[in-house]
């Protein structure tokens, strides 16, 4: 791909540019690549932001999610870096903003846990949506290559819910964790698998 002569990228960012350049054909690997890259410090910008590990792990999910949805946006006007941290940021900022005004769910966690906490939203039933039957009708290869650098918490609860197939139920149970943070970082996950599929189905039918 041409990149402007007037703008002055460094190596790590024309590395970038390549991986983006590839994750819009599709390129599951290159997506994770992107995610290694960037995934710890997204986590400790949002976690110097909104003071929580759970929080800040579950806001990196939802910021490579929504840059992954949106990558075809994404001009090399800018680093990579630059255009990804603008969107965590931002995410952080309105989290914050729900936080201060309360918008919190029903089945939000109490703060005094070790952990700091566990924020919950609200999420679809047991019955299978597009993104779900998307991703458990890919191979094992294609959901692997993201899976794999995700952090251990949700690498875990993705391996139970779409390798070994257990339901929400049996994750809670295994994981003796509330049914209600399943759901709330599956859904997180599942919305990161999807967007990288998506883009690679969307290829794959042209």
């Amino acid at each position: 791909m041409e990149i402007s002569s007037s703008i002055a990228h460094s190596d790590k960012a024309l590395y970038d540019i390549e991986l983006v350049e590839q994750a819009k054909k599709g390129d599951q690997k290159a997506y994770a690549k992107l995610l290694a890259r960037y995934r710890d410090s997204i986590y400790f910008m949002l976690l110097k932001m909104v003071g929580n590990k759970v929080d800040a792990e579950d806001l990196t999910i939802e910021a490579f999610g929504k840059a992954f949805r949106h990558i075809s946006l994404y001009s090399t006007n800018y680093a990579f870096s630059t255009w990804l941290f603008k969107i965590a940021s931002n995410n952080g900022i309105d989290f914050l903003r729900r936080k201060k005004g309360k918008m919190v769910s029903l089945d939000q966690e109490p703060d005094d846990k070790e952990d700091g906490g566990a924020r919950q939203i609200n999420v679809c039933d047991e019955n299978p949506d597009p993104s779900e039957t998307m991703i458990k009708s890919q191979t094992v290869e294609a959901v692997r290559a993201v899976v794999d650098k995700l952090k251990p918490r949700y690498k875990t609860l993705v391996e139970l819910r779409y390798f070994k197939e257990l339901s929400y139920e049996e994750i809670a149970e295994e994981l003796n964790m509330p049914i209600g943070t399943v759901k709330a970082q599956l859904f997180r996950s599942r919305e990161l698998l999807y967007n990288v599929l998506k883009n690679t189905e969307t290829i794959q039918d042209r």
